[in-house]
């Protein structure tokens, strides 16, 4: 699936792995806020994020849960329940490909809501995008990338989210990068389309 940075969907459910890359950024995740942008998640997704036994706890770790619980009291990643009527209604339950019910459940909540659905898990994108319809799955580098063609985010502003990004483990920053620059082409795109619409040129 091709990743169009000009086009982005606000309303999201997301699964352990983007929760985590959203807030790994303090900057990418308060202007995805301001841009209207919404996430919430499922209560397999929450118990993943905040009670699933690990086998050691990082500081980074501590440090995004935090944000999480946070962001809770705030509204954001409300969390919600999934029917196993809804799994097997779309059939996510023969195609598991060894996911985990947090994935498996976000994508039937999105399917249900018809809400994107926002992973970083490429297993995960993989199946959603045959249960979904195309413009309902979406990344982290996806966001980023659109708020970057909207202005959201400035050209200065790129680095900044990738150390944020990096100092919290997180391991998205080639992304981001990639994403980076197939924005700017598609600014330059549209800015010399608007040019040749100003000025009347075929």
């Amino acid at each position: 699936m091709q990743v169009d940075p000009t086009n982005f969907n606000p309303l999201n459910v997301t699964d352990t792995c983007s929760i985590w890359n959203i807030l790994s950024s303090k900057l990418l995740y308060a202007r995805a806020v301001v841009s209207k942008c919404f996430f919430c998640c499922t209560e397999f997704v929450r118990y993943e994020c905040m009670f699933k036994k690990r086998r050691y706890s990082t500081p980074e770790d501590q440090e995004l849960q935090s944000r999480f619980r946070k962001e809770e009291v705030n509204g954001q990643f409300l969390s919600y329940g999934v029917d196993l009527e809804d799994l097997q209604d779309v059939g996510i339950l023969q195609k598991r490909k060894r996911l985990s019910l947090g994935e498996l459940s976000s994508i039937a909540f999105a399917k249900k809501t018809k809400q994107a659905f926002l992973t970083d898990d490429q297993k995960a994108r993989r199946l959603a995008e045959e249960v979904l319809q195309p413009d309902q799955v979406q990344t982290t580098p996806h966001l980023f990338g659109w708020m970057l063609f909207t202005g959201a985010l400035q050209d200065s502003d790129k680095d900044d989210v990738i150390k944020e990004h990096s100092a919290m483990k997180r391991p998205l920053a080639k992304f981001f990068e990639e994403m980076y620059l197939w924005a700017l082409q598609q600014r330059l795109k549209s800015s010399l389309s608007s040019t040749r619409q100003a000025t009347g040129a075929e």
